[in-house]
């Protein structure tokens, strides 16, 4: 009996020390937790804000209907701050302590690149809803995406330029400091001139920078019929005053950093277009459903950012169902195979993991007094 008991209580040790590492309580066991790295606060906190909160309606709705195979899902969601140092904390956080192998994040290119190779190393799945630099999947076969890249965002803007606003002369105000911008002002500059326009002043900043009235004054000497401004929204609102402020009366054309500019900036961004994800005024049923949810939910429209979120968790619920489990590497294989359509469009993978779907340029426009963004075309892969 005295050794039947040592060998039961070595069995019970083990058991207990396998249940700590996978978190196999009756608890844990019928939940499926998805970690989420988000910025939450700092300069866009906007992204980070709605992104959650379009997974958090996504989690809302799946719970309701039953979970997914009767296990509910749960987010654990980290504050990076929009720095890519906290990113890997967060990470790490995620995946040590809180036992998490599917992540959604984060939502800027730099913060999502600092830790997608973790996750690869590790084989821990991982969407990020809204990083569009081009060598973000290059860390490997466990890093997806649910937006288009920054060289198919750049080209729609430089061909809409073109050919919906019937420029010839373009400028572009770029920083030097962000993948995102270089990424976005090069293909701009490569659509715009195979459309037959000009490209007559390319000038630059440095990440920061508050004041740029000297590179608005060498744009307006070369005479430009619209302006190219490859940033996120705060830094955009401060140029578009300035801009205007100068008395460049052209339109101006972004890229989806531009998702918040509404809350963010006044009457100086009329006649200002970029591109997007989703236009929340579209008829699409699955589009109506989701921004009537979320209006319910939160009291507001939401921007892309939501609508990214609330597809990468739907996108992971549907590879967990054809896997029959949430091992990260079924799941990725599930995941590779998706062709469905969402409320970012139809959407499908590449080799490399990125989604092929369309995008939308909306325009800013003011709608019972307020600045509201409104579906102006669409322009496909």
């Amino acid at each position: 009996m005295k050794k039947l008991g040592k060998i039961a209580v070595v069995a019970f040790i083990a058991l207990a020390m396998v249940c700590g590492l996978t978190g196999c309580s009756k608890s844990n066991a019928d939940t499926i937790k998805i970690g989420g790295i988000f910025p939450l606060s700092g300069s866009v906190a906007v992204y980070g804000v709605e992104c959650r909160n379009g997974i958090e309606l996504a989690i809302e709705e799946i719970n309701a209907a039953g979970g997914i195979n009767g296990k509910k899902i749960e987010l654990i969601s980290e504050d990076d701050e929009g720095n890519p140092e906290k990113s890997v904390n967060a990470y790490k956080k995620l995946t040590t302590k809180d036992g998490c192998k599917l992540i959604i994040g984060s939502l800027t290119s730099g913060c999502t690149a600092a830790f997608s190779t973790l996750a690869q190393a590790q084989k821990n799945l991982m969407i990020a809803p809204a990083a569009t630099m081009e060598s973000i999947t290059d860390a490997g076969n466990y890093v997806f995406r649910a937006c288009f890249i920054d060289p198919f965002q750049g080209t729609v803007g430089g061909k809409f330029a073109a050919e919906n606003l019937g420029a010839k002369r373009a400028a572009v105000l770029y920083d030097t400091g962000s993948d995102y911008s270089m990424g976005l002002t090069d293909n701009f500059a490569a659509a715009f001139e195979k459309a037959g326009g000009k490209v007559v002043a390319k000038e630059a900043y440095s990440t920061g920078d508050k004041d740029f009235n000297a590179q608005l004054t060498k744009i307006k000497n070369a005479n430009p019929d619209v302006v190219y401004l490859p940033d996120y929204y705060a830094t955009v609102a401060l140029i578009a005053k300035q801009l205007r402020a100068q008395g460049i009366d052209t339109p101006i054309v972004g890229a989806d950093g531009w998702g918040g500019i509404i809350e963010n900036a006044g009457e100086e961004i009329l006649n200002g277009f970029y591109s997007d994800h989703y236009a929340a005024d579209s008829t699409d049923p699955k589009v109506v459903k989701f921004v009537s949810s979320y209006v319910k939910k939160y009291g507001s429209t939401p921007v892309s950012f939501a609508a990214l979120g609330y597809d990468s968790l739907y996108m992971l619920k549907d590879a967990i169902l054809k896997a029959g489990t949430t091992d990260p590497t079924a799941v990725r294989d599930a995941l590779e195979k998706t062709n469905g359509t969402y409320v970012t469009g139809n959407l499908s993978f590449d080799a490399r993991r990125n989604p092929v779907k369309s995008a939308v340029m909306m325009e800013i426009v003011l709608k019972d007094g307020a600045l509201t963004p409104v579906y102006s075309a669409t322009v496909n892969p």
